[in-house]
């Protein structure tokens, strides 16, 4: 049975509520945390996903940006002591905080429908934040989810960028008639185990960042273009770089593998005057 929330939408938030009952449950399944963990679930609104976390956690922290939404929620959820909700913006505050802010502690996990406008910031906020969760389990726009999860041949900036803290995959897709209201877009549902160190060290995991924005520049160019104009290095030098990381230099950015993304950041470090 689908239930309709009663609260105004604000569409300057992006609130889709999912009322699906068989989604919900999946979603539930899916987030497999332990009894020793915090579960912090982003965006709870209406509170059906939360009922459900509720029933099993031994401490939940629900951050909600709509203060009309937090403030029933608080309601709701008053005599359950395990449950903490907290009127605040995300990506305004940072994962320790919330921890301290909810009374929670690490290990913690991350759940929750996040709204399309800034689910990646969201995701990254956590993954370059710290501590680190175990993993995060959340709802995105199926486009944006497959673009996280693609392997090389198909491989993004954004997959890049994911990678280097852990490993996505896509558990499966929610159709828009789950939500109230619909969106105009399909969604999915996204496992994200974080790694227990990212795949270049700690220090050098922005300039890594920026070097793979750099290198998708002229995605549609071969690499070796690509990286020159994102660099903004003759292609000569661009064509060495490559060539000692053993990449092929006529392919295109997709089609390299994080791996070798690892390998030619770690290229272009070595040649870093000390």
């Amino acid at each position: 049975m689908s239930e309709r929330p009663r609260h105004r939408r604000r569409k300057s938030l992006g609130q889709h509520w999912l009322v699906d009952k068989r989604i919900l449950i999946r979603i539930d399944a899916a987030a497999d945390f332990d009894d020793d963990d915090t579960v912090i679930e982003i965006g709870p609104g209406t509170g059906l996903l939360t009922e459900r976390f509720a029933s099993r956690a031994n401490k939940l922290i629900g951050v909600e940006i709509d203060r009309a939404l937090a403030e029933g929620l608080s309601e709701r959820f008053d005599t359950q002591p395990q449950v903490t909700i907290l009127n605040e913006d995300v990506l305004s505050t940072m994962p320790n905080d919330l921890l301290k802010s909810g009374g929670g502690k690490t290990p913690y996990v991350v759940a929750g429908n996040l709204p399309y406008n800034v689910g990646t910031a969201i995701i990254g906020h956590f993954l370059q934040g710290r501590p680190r969760p175990r993993w995060l389990v959340v709802t995105l726009q199926a486009e944006v989810a497959e673009s996280m999860c693609t392997k090389a041949g198909k491989m993004s900036y954004l997959g890049i960028r994911t990678g280097l803290y852990s490993s996505p995959r896509v558990l499966f897709y929610v159709p828009a008639r789950a939500f109230r209201p619909p969106p105009k877009v399909r969604s999915a549902v996204v496992r994200i185990d974080v790694r227990d160190q990212p795949l270049v060290p700690e220090d050098k995991c922005q300039r890594f960042i920026e070097f793979a924005q750099a290198g998708f520049a002229a995605p549609r160019k071969r690499i070796r273009n690509s990286l020159a104009i994102g660099l903004r290095i003759p292609t000569g030098e661009a064509e060495d770089l490559l060539t000692a990381a053993a990449i092929d230099t006529t392919i295109r950015p997709a089609e390299i593998s994080l791996a070798d993304w690892v390998a030619l950041f770690e290229a272009v470090e070595a040649k870093r005057p000390e």
